[in-house]
């Protein structure tokens, strides 16, 4: 009876202290970054603040947020101190540190964190025309693979049809069995791809089937040129680098960039903390080098200003990219970690935080605040024009067809009306006249060997 009355006094006694946190208003520490938290006006606003909403409809407390004194987020010192928010909740002056606070081991031994809000990782921001190089192959980005195979199959057919009508069409290659037909197959992908660079190639055709061909290749040819090297020009950038960053080992193997850190910060302990190689010689030489800045904005300015690629937290580096258009992320993300709620070790409160932030997140609240607060300022215009697909010059390559099939078939009647007065002269039937016809000038090149022989004879 005593064991039970002690555990049922416990249990009561428990309930009361989170009923009287919950209740009592909490004081909120946090640090003012954007977005997470800005001012505006005599008030606090930002993603975190959002969140602290949220979170204490949940809950079920009220709270009185104030920035942490000293502008830090908690780091310990040589004697075992801790200084800015984290040291607030140790020394009792807040109840809950709300910000973009990473959950490590040391912070994790000395306060309570929550289950994290956010997931984030360290990057590499740097301006665009340094992260990006120019390829060997990047004259072919203005078309996608798709177009670029429909060109050949374009080209391809219009010279078949050229050698086809050239054969076939009597005005053309009237006397198949003496003449030399100039438009061998050979020539024909000549005489294409010479129309194609807008250089010519001749002699052009002198039949009307042979011209319409012609005509449609030029047509098609003229659009196709002026689209590429419209999106050629669009895709260059007006500076260019010969350096080319692409992640962290690119980073550490060069020395003409400079690079750094947020002074003090979980980033520049990951690196100090690491057994990695690369990793060692990246904190090796900000050490050697003392390239640390004392903010983001610091480190976000002298990105932008060149020669110096920042590392930081992706989410924050987001975030810069998305209200500096100049700037980029490297896709390269490492030493994933979360962002958490600081609150006094053992607070009975931080189990009920955990379970608001895990509902809000199920809801997807946490993606709404996180679309919301990181919509990009950049114009469509700054953007790098995407590779031209088959079906925006669809067009065209319907004009082009029907171009190649009018021609062939105006060559095929050409050659009709021929065999029909042949037919006629020789009291055959149409039918028959048109299929010698036909096979005579299909059949291989021995119809002119004769000729070839002749011409070698009189040289």
């Amino acid at each position: 009876m005593l064991f039970a009355f002690l555990l049922l006094s416990s249990g009561f006694f428990l309930d009361l202290v989170v009923c009287t946190a919950a209740q009592s208003e909490l004081r909120i520490t946090t640090i003012k970054q954007d977005p997470y938290t800005m001012s505006k006006g005599s008030q606090l606003e930002g993603f975190c603040m959002d969140l602290l909403s949220e979170v204490a409809k949940k809950v079920g407390f009220k709270y009185k947020v104030k920035l942490v004194k000293d502008s830090s987020y908690g780091r310990q010192d040589e004697n075992g101190n801790w200084n800015g928010m984290i040291g607030e909740v140790l020394r009792g002056e807040a109840d809950l540190a709300i910000a973009p606070l990473t959950l490590t081991a040391a912070r994790e031994k000395v306060v309570g964190m929550t289950k994290p809000f956010m997931q984030t990782g360290i990057s590499i921001l740097l301006r665009k025309d340094i992260s990006e190089g120019a390829g060997f192959f990047d004259f072919l980005t203005p078309f996608a693979p798709e177009t670029w195979l429909g060109i050949l199959i374009a080209y391809m057919g219009t010279a078949a049809s050229i050698f086809i009508a050239a054969r076939v069409s009597p005005c053309e290659w009237s006397e198949a069995q003496s003449e030399r037909n100039r438009f061998s197959f050979l020539y024909s992908l000549w005489y294409t791809a010479g129309a194609l660079t807008l250089q010519g190639a001749g002699p052009h055709p002198k039949a009307l089937s042979g011209r319409v061909i012609c005509s449609s290749w030029w047509l098609f040819s003229v659009v196709l040129l002026a689209c590429y090297f419209s999106n050629l020009s669009s895709s260059k950038t007006p500076e260019s680098s010969h350096l080319t960053v692409k992640g962290f080992e690119d980073l550490a193997s060069q020395d003409t960039i400079e690079y750094g850190c947020l002074a003090g910060s979980s980033t520049l302990a990951f690196f100090k903390n690491s057994n990695n190689p690369v990793y060692r010689r990246i904190y090796e030489h900000m050490e050697r080098t003392q390239s640390f800045v004392s903010s983001m904005d610091e480190g976000v300015r002298r990105a932008k200003e060149g020669n110096f690629a920042f590392i930081g937290e992706s989410v924050s580096l987001d975030l810069a990219v998305a209200r500096h258009c100049e700037l980029v992320r490297v896709h390269e993300v490492i030493g994933m970690r979360g962002y958490s709620i600081a609150a006094p070790l053992g607070s009975p409160i931080i189990k009920n935080l955990s379970v608001a932030i895990l509902q809000l997140s199920e809801a997807g609240e946490l993606a709404y605040l996180r679309s919301k607060w990181w919509a990009s300022s950049c114009i469509a215009d700054k953007a790098k024009p995407a590779a031209v697909q088959p079906h925006s010059l669809k067009g065209m390559f319907l004009v082009l067809a029907l171009g190649l099939g009018l021609g062939t078939l105006m060559a095929v009647l050409e050659l009709t009306f021929k065999s029909r007065r042949k037919a006629a002269e020789q009291q055959k039937s149409c039918c028959t006249v048109l299929t010698e016809e036909l096979s005579l000038r299909l059949k291989n090149s021995s119809a002119n060997k004769p000729q070839e022989n002749a011409d070698k004879e009189k040289a």
